[in-house]
């Protein structure tokens, strides 16, 4: 039997009811990795941009899959007040959440295929397709590590994940180069890991310094770097392969991506 997602709001009159399907949109913009890290005031602010007015519910959710067209609900609210700010300004409205439905919110999970680049949509036109696939017992947490060559987080994403048993068994068991990418300025930086904790031993240094005692990096503000670098991986090798191989796949690297003369590497 399929469950539709107004069989579990049960809203009687749709009139003034929108779904925004909010989604990523360039790097700066990455819903469901605010949602992850509990950044839910970001979140709202992202959601009241435009398309409504005052008495508007509106409906929000988070893509977590576009393979899938799966989407997480995060916030029901009305709208009370239209706020005279500038164009450029994020939050364009007052709110208020509409707590009744607050039970839903991290857990309930629709399947919904966006057709059209609008992300605002009345209600009354989609409702029916917008499918319940799942209510989690919990609050929604996809934080498994993703495989070595899908690794793209931020700092912050990373502080997040770092010691949960999956990301900890999958970076302290290999030998690897990775990197570091700054988003405020497309500036790379290629590093190696080795040695007795491998990657996350690494990594566990930029959690902690930012630089991780890495001489270009040191010239950055630790708040620059958690406000904008983000974290992949290169290349993986097994814990028995010589470090020597790692350091001359680095320096490959870092001749492929220009690190050393437009990036942050300084040797």
């Amino acid at each position: 039997m399929t469950i539709k997602l107004n069989d579990i709001l049960q809203f009687e009159n749709l009139d003034n009811v929108k779904i925004k399907f909010n989604m990523m949109f360039g790097g700066n913009w990455n819903p469901i990795e605010i949602f992850k890290n509990k950044d839910f005031e970001k979140l709202k602010e992202g959601h009241y941009t435009r398309s409504f007015k005052v008495n508007d519910i509106t409906i929000g959710f988070i893509r977590i899959s576009k393979t899938d067209n799966t989407w997480l609900l995060f916030h029901v609210g009305k709208v009370t007040k239209e706020l005279n700010v500038p164009l450029e300004s994020c939050r364009k409205y007052e709110y208020e959440p509409l707590l009744q439905y607050q039970k839903y919110f991290g857990r309930l999970i629709i399947k919904y295929k966006n057709t059209t680049q609008n992300v605002v949509r009345k209600a009354i036109t989609v409702i029916d397709d917008c499918e319940v696939v799942q209510i989690l017992s919990d609050v929604f947490d996809n934080d498994i590590f993703p495989g070595y060559d899908k690794v793209n987080i931020s700092w912050t994403g990373l502080i997040r994940v770092i010691e949960k048993d999956s990301w900890k068994t999958a970076l302290q068991n290999q030998k690897g180069v990775y990197l570091l990418t700054d988003e405020s300025n497309g500036k790379m930086y290629v590093g190696s890991a080795y040695g007795d904790t491998m990657i996350l031993g690494r990594w566990l240094a930029y959690t902690r310094t930012g630089h991780g005692g890495n001489v270009g990096l040191k010239k950055l503000s630790f708040e620059h770097i958690k406000n904008n670098f983000r974290f992949s991986i290169l290349d993986i090798y097994k814990s028995t392969i010589d470090d020597q191989t790692i350091i001359e796949r680095e320096n490959w690297w870092k001749d492929v991506l220009l690190s050393r003369k437009f990036g942050y590497n300084e040797n």
